[in-house]
């Protein structure tokens, strides 16, 4: 086993365990959830197999839904996420970039950064979100719900970028 897998697996058992005891209990106006561990997704190396991504993916949605007792929520959305996460990374890199690159701030920028959180984060709270309404029939609360989660989980996930100090 080497040691990015070691990494992988501590971050993974960070962030399930940071979802369950701690930030599934926030709700924000009663709406905003922050649903951190799709940092997991954002912090994927560039060269790791899609394959990989795709089964790690799975995995950590498969922990959170036990902890949650929402059955297939977090696993889909995270597997949806993390089939998106290569194509979505390779819009805002040059062909030139290392294929070890880890996306973050220190090595794509502020703005590039941004955006690719933006995509990911969005598409992870609209496909959550969807799939628990399974229905358009509150629709408001539907959108506050995506709003909220989407901008408090943008706002942790900028914030620990910003005070990341290792840029690998």
């Amino acid at each position: 086993m080497n040691i990015d897998t070691l990494k992988n697996l501590l971050f993974f058992v960070i962030l399930v365990l940071l979802q369950a005891l701690v930030l599934n209990h926030i709700h924000l106006f009663g709406y905003a959830t922050p649903l951190l561990y799709v940092y997991f997704v954002l912090r994927a190396r560039r060269d790791i197999p899609k394959w990989a991504l795709l089964l790690w993916c799975f995995a950590l949605g498969l922990a959170v839904d036990a902890f949650n007792n929402t059955p297939g929520l977090a696993t889909t959305s995270l597997t949806l996420v993390g089939l998106l996460q290569p194509y979505v990374l390779s819009l805002f890199l040059n062909r030139e970039s290392a294929d070890n690159l880890l996306p973050s701030i220190a090595t794509l920028g502020w703005g590039k950064y941004l955006f690719y959180a933006t995509i990911i984060i969005f598409i992870q709270c609209f496909v959550i979100f969807s799939l628990e309404a399974f229905s358009f029939f509150n629709w408001l609360h539907w959108l506050l719900c995506i709003a909220g989660s989407f901008l408090l989980t943008l706002i942790i996930v900028l914030t620990i970028e910003n005070f990341r100090s290792d840029p690998a």
